[in-house]
């Protein structure tokens, strides 16, 4: 398959795959520490007795991995990944040990009228080692058209 870069050589159903991110303990409590200090996510035997039953990384570190695979996986070339919208869904919790990765598809594509790019729809979904949706998220972003198209 031939660079993937500019907006023009993308095509509706074209379908992605990232590399892998494996979790560890120490850094769901340390992402948690800073940014999302509850039980769940700091202490092996307080998050025993939450809602998961057992330490889970934070939604927010989960989309922050989920980004940095994204990004890594360079589905626009070189040309940064600008977000304008989109939504997200947790499915299932990360926890340590979880090899993750996405998969992603594009879903639609509008040219701008005005200006020499274009917005991309896609769907984005990680799975951990077992297959299992963890997490989802919908970005519409903006990837540049051809300079002669």
């Amino acid at each position: 398959m031939a660079m993937i870069e500019w907006f023009d050589d993308l095509a509706i159903g074209m379908q992605f795959r990232t590399g892998e991110a494996r979790i560890t303990a120490p850094e769901i409590k340390r992402f948690a520490a800073e940014f999302d200090p509850q039980p769940m996510h700091l202490d092996e035997d307080s998050a025993a007795k939450t809602f998961f039953n057992g330490l889970a990384a934070s939604g927010w570190h989960t989309a922050s991995i989920a980004m940095r695979l994204l990004v890594e996986s360079r589905p626009f070339g070189d040309h940064p990944i600008i977000g304008i919208g989109g939504g997200v869904s947790w499915m299932a919790p990360v926890r340590p040990g979880d090899v993750l990765y996405l998969e992603g598809e594009i879903e639609s594509l509008a040219p701008s009228k005005t200006k020499p790019q274009g917005t991309v729809g896609m769907k984005w979904t990680m799975y951990n080692q077992h297959g299992q949706a963890v997490y989802a998220f919908t970005p519409m972003t903006i990837a540049p058209r051809r300079p002669d198209a």
